[in-house]
């Protein structure tokens, strides 16, 4: 099984993700008399809150081009742990199809990604519209839908859990120093890593037959009655538009039955 290559991007998947809810945040300054002074969208960009800090710190040095205005997000994934609460059989397989062919899968595996994202500001109602504008949607988890795996469309709901809120202000230094408030909000993905996708050599199921006895008793019961179900038309794939024939057929006895049809297309 190792050494067989495969990259499902899942990981890079929810890191975007989770990037991609925060990245239309607003804040707005009143004009002393009612009205919007100023709406700015707040820039969000992945990477660690040391190194923002650390451009904060040089602002002086740098180009007013390249200047880091505040407030503005960052965030990072800080961690990847098993989650054994999810645990499902890992030698359980199941069926998923490409639109032409079907392939076997084995169960996912749940993990958890840990991520830290970071409110900097110079202003403390700068940050404040910001985090209200956050922690409504976290009680404490909001859902996600990600397509993990585009090739068999496999899309699940992942929580995003927030699991903590702190807060420190940086403002050390002499008059000339820059102050930054900074939020730092911690959360959990709870995603899933699959393995690798193979061909599977089963065919697909194009009937299901079931026979009703009249008691539990292998010796002395009697079949009563064979419910069959195939699809309409029986050459559909799994991604086709179909309906289904269903067939009732009635014993007279063990050997002769009268058959009856129902068409569900």
């Amino acid at each position: 099984m190792l050494g067989q290559y495969y990259y499902h991007e899942v990981i890079r998947k929810t890191i975007i993700a989770f990037g991609t809810i925060f990245n239309d945040i607003h804040i707005k300054h009143d004009d002393g008399s009612g009205g919007t002074a100023s709406n700015l969208k707040v820039a969000i960009a992945y990477g660690p809150v040391q190194k923002f800090l650390a451009r904060i710190e040089q602002q002086p040095k740098l180009n007013k081009t390249v200047a880091l205005t505040l407030p503005r997000l960052s965030f990072e994934m800080t961690g990847i742990t098993y989650d054994p609460s999810r645990k499902q059989s890992i030698t359980q397989t199941f069926k998923a199809s490409d639109g032409t062919n079907l392939k076997k899968v084995y169960m996912p595996v749940p993990y958890n990604i840990e991520f830290e994202l970071n409110v900097l500001a110079k202003l403390n109602d700068d940050a404040l519209q910001i985090v209200e504008q956050i922690l409504p949607y976290f009680q404490p988890s909001f859902n996600i839908t990600i397509d993990l795996i585009s090739s068999i469309n496999e899309k699940k709901d992942v929580p995003i859990v927030l699991e903590s809120i702190s807060f420190t202000d940086d403002y050390e230094g002499n008059f000339e120093t820059r102050r930054a408030l900074i939020y730092t909000l911690r959360f959990t993905a709870k995603t899933y890593l699959f393995g690798p996708i193979s061909e599977t050599t089963d065919g697909l199921i194009r009937k299901v037959q079931v026979d009703q006895y009249s008691g539990t008793t292998v010796s002395s019961a009697k079949r009563e009655m064979r419910y069959t179900v195939e699809p309409d038309p029986i050459s559909a794939g799994p991604d086709d538009d179909f309906g289904f024939n269903e067939t009732v057929s009635f014993f007279t006895d063990s050997r002769n039955y009268q058959p009856g049809t129902q068409n569900d297309g």
